[in-house]
């Protein structure tokens, strides 16, 4: 999930080389082609995302689409308080059930709560200090890691030490041959996805976005988070750092030294804003297999700053940090702007700043060069959704900047699928993903034994 920011409709085409494969995408709608459950834009997707993870058991459509009708658009205390009763109710029936008779009862409630705390939480970051943040995130993840505890074959959770920070990882380990389609590996070593999260999701997401889709291939799953994702962020006070390889190197590291990984067939993929995220850090991390864009982002400021109003992006472009804060101040307060609102605490609370200015200066310190892709030395799956206007051609610009490393897929509205990181289409973005990956990895000559 990622901010919807709009304070002007644009859209950024850009052109490198000719490749009839690779197209222009045009932007379908200027919001979306899926059916709205909010007349505010930014509550419509953020009630879609959560809706999503009904595909994976994080939650159910009629609890979500419930509290859908109960919220008032464009109130964050309302979305805070239906979903914050939702997430009580359902994890009081979690607690209610004798987990040791019927674990799975008592999982699927605990999953459904972890996701109802973290939507109560998304409206919130506006005040830094508003203590609900972290005791909304203390009941996610206890009722996550409950749920965790009581599957078959339960993850690890380790806290890996970065150069300078903490870095919390989940790994989920393969399922049993025998209640999997296992591919490559060799012996009981099997192949590894990583995946991270990007701008304001949550690692606990991807388990139901992804992480079923992956262990049913009998692969080694494994979740993380940097400076400025949700669990870094809280309990570390880090935002986001331009360096993303000294997030992935610490995780890469630690699995090689595990027995139950193959080291040639280690993949990362990168959601949303991760998109731009894995390829940055695959620019120095060369023991990868593969990287997973979904979508595939160059620079996210360049994006923002194209929604803009002129007049403000020529604040900004002069340097004079003092104006340009005064100027998204005054835009903050006009009525009618809930979606670059959000986005805009959203920003400030994950870069760790109260200037918007040095926001957007701490994002582009994060682009992604062709001296970056230049350096990465594996294939890239490149990901774009045909409805998503979020860095619409941007996708597009990294496939053809990747050259033959790239693999290129356009995810299409006419089947669901054309929304940002193809959310609801979740087994229609792992079939494209995850078959690709499935054969770079066969391709893979192992060394592991």
């Amino acid at each position: 999930m990622l901010l919807q920011l709009s304070l002007c409709v644009g859209t950024l085409f850009v052109l490198v080389t000719a490749n009839a494969s690779i197209p222009n995408v045009t932007i379908t709608n200027s919001t979306t082609s899926i059916h709205q459950l909010s007349s505010d834009p930014e509550f419509a997707f953020a009630l879609e995302t959560f809706l999503s993870f009904s595909n994976g058991g994080g939650a159910s459509t009629g609890e979500v689409l419930r509290a859908a009708s109960q919220i008032i658009p464009g109130d964050y205390e309302s979305f805070y308080t239906e979903f914050k009763f939702l997430a009580d109710q359902i994890a009081h029936q979690a607690t209610s059930v004798d987990a040791t008779r019927f674990p799975v009862s008592a999982r699927q409630a605990h999953l459904r709560a972890a996701t109802y705390y973290r939507a109560a939480d998304f409206f919130l970051h506006g005040n830094a200090s508003d203590p609900r943040i972290l005791t909304l995130w203390s009941a996610m993840l206890d009722n996550y890691d409950t749920a965790m505890k009581l599957l078959p074959e339960p993850p690890q959770k380790v806290e890996l030490d970065g150069d300078r920070f903490k870095i919390p990882v989940y790994f989920y380990p393969a399922p049993k041959p025998s209640h999997a389609n296992v591919t490559g590996g060799k012996g009981k070593r099997v192949p590894t996805v990583v995946v991270g999260t990007g701008y304001d999701g949550a690692q606990q997401d991807l388990y139901h976005a992804q992480g079923q889709e992956i262990l049913a291939r009998g692969w080694n799953f494994v979740t993380y988070e940097g400076p400025g994702q949700p669990q870094v962020r809280r309990e570390q006070s880090i935002g986001f750092i331009p360096d993303w390889w000294s997030v992935i190197t610490p995780i890469i590291d630690w699995l090689k030294d595990r027995d139950d990984v193959d080291i040639d067939r280690i993949a990362l993929e990168g959601v949303s804003y991760g998109g731009q995220l894995a390829p940055l850090a695959a620019s120095r991390e060369h023991r990868l297999a593969a990287v997973i864009a979904l979508d595939g982002w160059l620079d996210l400021r360049e994006s923002i700053l194209q929604k803009f109003t002129p007049q403000i992006r020529q604040v900004y472009q002069s340097g004079n940090a003092t104006a340009f804060d005064a100027a998204i101040w005054a835009a903050y307060k006009l009525p009618g702007m809930s979606q670059f609102k959000w986005s805009l605490e959203q920003g400030l609370w994950a870069f760790d700043t109260t200037s918007p200015f040095e926001w957007l200066n701490k994002m582009g310190q994060a682009a992604v060069s062709q001296a970056v892709l230049d350096n990465i030395t594996c294939p890239v799956f490149v990901a774009s959704g045909e409805d998503d206007g979020l860095a619409p051609g941007q996708p597009e610009m990294m496939a053809r900047m990747l050259g033959d490393k790239a693999h290129y897929h356009l995810f299409k509205t006419n089947v669901g699928a054309g929304e940002h990181c193809a959310i609801g289409a979740e087994s229609q973005m792992a079939l494209a993903t995850l078959n690709w990956l499935d054969e770079v990895f066969e391709n893979q000559t192992s060394h592991s034994s």
